[in-house]
């Protein structure tokens, strides 16, 4: 296959993977078609976004529509920024901003997410470090990364989708391993990259986010060479910067939007905390950390809390007016407008909800610009300082009064110990002799692949090898698909197939 001109056109394995999209002009086009034709982008209708859509009783975003919304977005403000006099050689000289590029990454970023959601990563990051012993643990962008770099089974057919690099390096939200790459690591840095930092009780583990685990470093660093010396080595490309953006602006606004259908977000409780610290913000700010956090419970305590996290983490952006005026904004638009009725499934409120999403899109869509020196914590495409205040005080509605709920906390629990008894369940079916010839195929595959990654002298070859496989097998399952395996495994089904087994 000849490879194209440009050099961020390379792909991994020189065009071995096929897909409709091949036939497409642009090889980025192909690779959104690639990703959109592929197994692993149609499960993620079945793996949750932040509750379960069985859970909720009503429709709520699932990760496939989270990522054709992100997507929408991206290529909005993408094509806004290329279309802008003002920004054509600052985005010429980073590196390039694509549309096709970004919407491609958008729809690929979350590929490697687990059941259930952010929960699901966080116990499978705990089982993969503290059970199986394997020192990159498990990360959603990083498995995203995995699943679509995948080289070869014993020299069998290539499994990856054979992405061009600059597609690839525009999934990378978080250029750098757990642990050692780049040298030196950004988490060493003052202040370190948004996510690069350790967990602050456990800063042993490495960065609490990366991109990608050791086993495709090499992919990583074929991805961004088009762009060594344009942009710091930690740093994202501007793709990858736009789809970050397009993902915490549809966050922001589709997870309010959600538990809004759902019933979950009270006028009334919301209205308190806002109006409360709008009245007392003076009171609020003689107030000391220790004082405050005895007074968590009272109405405005919580967002001032939020007032003086982002003023200790980014510094850079955060202000005293532009923060008054989000809550202002967002007051005005969620409890006096969003939450005035509750959503009754009509026709006018769909309408409403319709509307209250496009505006806000709109509104942060025309507030993205490109600097040429951004901060370490953010990227080179970045809202402007207004709106970016208003994302965190959207954020902080959901996190307040949808995720510190005891209801959904008890829920989540039994999601995580099901997690944990089914990652216990296949170690030991792996460990069993006389069933190796009836393990799941998939699962069989993975474990042939994580060996052939690792060195021969690695200690602990096999163990590490079966762990990584059980990690990249239950990462590969939807929601239902885990409890159905769980169910079977357990003895508690009584149906003899199952799709939990048709990966």
């Amino acid at each position: 296959m000849e490879q194209p001109a440009d050099p961020r056109a390379r792909r991994l394995f020189g065009g071995s993977a096929r897909a409709l999209g091949d036939l497409a002009a642009s090889p980025f086009r192909a690779d959104r078609d690639r990703i959109v034709g592929s197994p692993f982008f149609t499960r993620l209708g079945g793996v949750t976004q932040v509750v379960s859509p069985g859970g909720s009783g009503l429709l709520v975003h699932n990760r496939l529509t989270h990522s054709l919304k992100v997507a929408q977005v991206a290529r909005a403000i993408a094509e806004r920024l290329t279309a802008d006099d003002r920004y054509r050689d600052l985005l010429a000289a980073l590196g390039g901003c694509d549309p096709d590029v970004v919407e491609a990454a958008a729809l690929a970023h979350d590929l490697g997410h687990p059941p259930f959601g952010h929960l699901g990563e966080r116990v499978l990051d705990r089982l993969a470090r503290q059970r199986l012993g394997l020192p990159d643990g498990f990360e959603g962008n990083a498995q995203s990364y995995r699943i679509v770099t995948s080289t070869e089974i014993g020299g069998a057919a290539t499994i990856g989708l054979d992405l061009t690099a600059a597609v690839r390096a525009a999934m990378l939200k978080y250029p750098w391993t757990r642990l050692d790459h780049p040298d030196p690591h950004p988490r060493h840095l003052d202040p370190p990259p948004r996510g690069a930092a350790a967990p602050a009780d456990d800063p042993a583990s490495g960065s609490a986010k990366f991109g990608a685990y050791r086993t495709e470093l090499d992919d990583l660093r074929q991805a961004r060479e088009p762009f060594v010396g344009r942009i710091a080595d930690w740093q994202q490309t501007v793709e990858a910067s736009v789809m970050d953006t397009a993902d915490d602006v549809a966050y922001a606004i589709h997870d309010v939007e959600d538990f809004h259908r759902v019933g979950v977000l009270q006028q009334g409780a919301v209205a308190a905390e806002l109006t409360a610290w709008q009245k007392e913000h003076g009171h609020y700010r003689s107030v000391t950390d220790a004082a405050l956090a005895s007074t968590a419970r009272r109405p405005g305590a919580a967002i001032e809390r939020l007032r003086r996290q982002l003023h200790r983490k980014d510094g850079w952006i955060a202000d005293d007016e532009a923060f008054a005026a989000a809550v202002e904004h967002v007051r005005r638009e969620v409890v006096e407008g969003l939450l005035a009725l509750p959503f009754d499934g009509s026709i006018e409120a769909e309408q409403y909800v319709a509307r209250f999403s496009a505006r806000w899109t709109t509104r942060f869509v025309d507030a993205i610009q490109v600097v040429r020196e951004p901060s370490v914590r953010s990227g080179h495409v970045q809202l402007a300082a207004p709106q970016w205040h208003e994302v965190q005080v959207l954020k902080f509605v959901h996190h307040r009064f949808v995720l510190a709920r005891p209801d959904l906390a008890l829920h989540q629990r039994g999601q995580a110990r099901l997690l944990g008894t089914l990652v216990e369940a296949l170690w030991e079916w792996l460990l069993d002799p006389e069933e190796e010839s009836r393990l799941p195929r998939r699962l069989h595959d993975l474990v042939e692949l994580a060996e052939a990654e690792l060195h021969p002298r690695t200690a602990d070859r096999s163990a590490r090898a079966r762990g990584r496989a059980i990690v990249d097998f239950v990462a590969l399952l939807t929601d239902s698909q885990a409890v159905a395996m769980l169910d079977s495994l357990s003895g508690r089904s009584g149906a003899l197939w199952t799709d939990a087994f048709v990966l």
